[in-house]
């Protein structure tokens, strides 16, 4: 049997760090294992033309990148970058994008019309709220470009209810569009003996201390501001609560600064960037993990990882965050509430979370898995082809 050849458009791709970054990697890893010769197709971030990531081939087109120094990344393709849609598109049986609003998407969706190859399209994110003119901005890409991605693809995947809602709001046609959630690496997320101590040590978080994890990108969108609030009014009431922030981001020194200013540096560790592979024993370092998020989460990874190493989850009830809340191990506030997700931190830590653990992983497992996720987008391949 001859392997399908594949083509996955995304905007950005690993080593860029991202949620949809890491869907396509998962994705990829499996579906190579399952008769498809695939390759990714991604803008030129600091990387060469092609290159091999994990066994993944890539291939990349040149794009203008301003957006990125914003917190808003959305490559621009060059003219230049013509080239390798077109062959990608002529070389492959199918093609599946990442994303509505992107140019990338759209380029591929009108190249597979004209060669007549079946289009698929992965929708991650609800509306993201910038703010300002931003908001205008992104509100006319999507009438501009989204709409008309969503109206050429055979099949539009969601990875929650609440995507799904976002996507129909734009004109989706309801008969095309499907649920797949996604997965976690169970063999990756998962409690590690030992690393409690040792990630504390390295940071110098006491061992009595209480710890409320986060893995975020430091921009507006994802509530830091938000969480520097709460951790201002939390620590008035329990001074041994650390909230541990993993991840980089254009605001980072802002942050740094801000903490600093409100008397809270000690009580608010910035660990900066953490590799994938040390990831899940910061993970393990924690207590519980927190979600701040203002807007556009689709079904965050990190709130998968995070429960799969076995900590309770306090989010706020924005996109599908509230459809993987689970009863007893979950606590939903509402966004830019810096009360009540403080009061809401100080009642986790008071409930002794880490009791929960081995239970939470169990439901974790059942629940969400890669390979199941790759086995029903497989059966959508079938459909199309």
């Amino acid at each position: 049997m001859q392997p399908t050849k594949l083509c996955i458009v995304t905007h950005t791709f690993l080593p860029h760090v991202g949620g949809i970054e890491r869907v396509v990697y998962e994705q990829s890893k499996r579906l190579m294992k399952k008769q498809f010769d695939l390759k990714v197709l991604t803008h030129k971030n600091y990387t060469p033309d092609e290159y091999t990531f994990d066994g993944i081939k890539v291939q990349c087109y040149d794009a203008l990148n301003l957006g990125f120094r914003l917190g808003i990344p959305y490559p621009i393709p060059n003219i230049t970058g013509y080239k390798p849609f077109l062959e990608a598109v002529k070389s492959s049986s199918l093609i599946h994008a990442h994303g509505h609003p992107y140019l990338s998407s759209l380029a591929a969706a009108k190249l597979s019309k004209r060669y007549k190859k079946p289009f698929l399209l992965t929708q991650h994110n609800t509306f993201i709220e910038y703010n300002g003119v931003w908001d205008n901005v992104e509100k006319l890409n999507d009438l501009a470009v989204g709409k008309q991605t969503l109206k050429e693809a055979k099949r539009v995947i969601v990875i929650s209810n609440a995507t799904r809602n976002y996507v129909l709001r734009l004109g989706a046609d309801p008969e095309k569009v499907q649920l797949i959630y996604n997965g976690v690496d169970l063999d990756r997320f998962k409690p590690i003996a030992g690393a409690r101590w040792e990630v504390r040590k390295k940071l110098g978080i006491p061992k009595e201390a209480v710890v409320v994890a986060t893995v975020r990108r430091l921009v507006y969108k994802n509530g830091i501001d938000t969480l520097l609030e709460s951790a201002k009014i939390a620590l008035k009431e329990n001074p041994h609560l650390v909230y541990l922030v993993i991840g980089k981001g254009p605001d980072f020194q802002d942050v740094k600064a801000k903490a600093a200013q409100m008397g809270i540096e000690k009580n608010f560790v910035l660990a900066g960037f953490v590799s994938d592979e040390d990831l899940p024993r910061y993970y393990n370092a924690a207590d519980f993990f927190v979600l701040p998020s203002k807007s556009g989460e689709g079904l965050p990874l990190v709130a998968l990882e995070a429960m799969a190493c076995g900590l309770p989850l306090v989010a706020t009830d924005v996109g599908g965050i509230r459809e993987i809340i689970i009863r007893g191990y979950g606590t939903i506030v509402s966004p830019n509430c810096p009360q009540a997700m403080a009061e809401a931190l100080l009642e986790t830590a008071e409930a002794k979370p880490s009791k929960l653990k081995g239970k939470l992983r169990q439901i974790i497992t059942e629940r969400y898995n890669w390979d199941v996720n790759v086995e029903k987008l497989m059966k959508v391949y079938e459909e199309v082809i």
